[in-house]
């Protein structure tokens, strides 16, 4: 079963992408808000509480931080020793990562935010899973941005000339470029005003 994991806070072409990974043959693992929204679209998917066997607890600040979860993304492929840890735990291949974070800034940005609002639009999982698939980019992809859904959809199908190896690449660079700012605007606003 070939797994791609969908969590993302801009919810832009997140329908259009996910249906055309479930055509190419994925099955979505998804949780919260983009769960729902691709299940109204009609689109199959996991919750990753069911793939995970495992319910999102302390008020949903703990659900992608799960073995089968980090398991699935940083397996390496024909590895002797992780195929027999997988094996061992249950663990799927998760190919495809497409998360954006929790909207900090945003959130940041209004009038008279509380810490305790701030805080609670720091992303923890995201951040992990993204980290994760960007070190694994020579077998999962992932995609930080909606811009980044259209050519991978068509690198996968054979549609264009660059490879998926070459977008992987591309898109590990971007993901930690896209941690990095996130971190430093968290860092950055903790530092003017706690």
């Amino acid at each position: 079963m070939n797994y791609a994991l969908l969590s993302v806070s801009d919810k832009r072409g997140i329908v259009d992408f996910a249906d055309g990974l479930v055509r190419s043959g994925y099955q979505i693992i998804s949780s919260g808000g983009t769960h729902a929204v691709l299940q109204a679209a009609g689109i199959p998917v996991m919750k990753v509480s069911e793939y995970t066997g495992s319910p999102e607890i302390l008020e949903g600040r703990v659900k992608t931080l799960h073995p089968k979860i980090h398991g699935g993304i940083l397996a390496k492929r024909n590895d002797k020793v992780h195929d027999a840890d997988r094996e061992a735990n249950d663990i799927g291949l998760i190919d495809i990562v497409a998360v954006n974070l929790y909207p900090f800034k945003e959130t940041v940005s209004k009038p008279g935010v509380s810490l305790q609002d701030a805080i609670e639009n720091i992303d923890i999982g995201g951040p992990s899973m993204v980290r994760s698939a960007a070190k694994n980019y020579k077998h999962v992809a992932v995609l930080t941005n909606p811009n980044q859904y259209g050519i991978y959809l068509d690198s996968i199908k054979g549609n264009i000339t660059i490879k998926p190896d070459t977008l992987r690449k591309q898109f590990m660079k971007d993901a930690f470029v896209h941690t990095a700012e996130y971190d430093a605007i968290i860092s950055t606003w903790m530092e003017d005003h706690v």
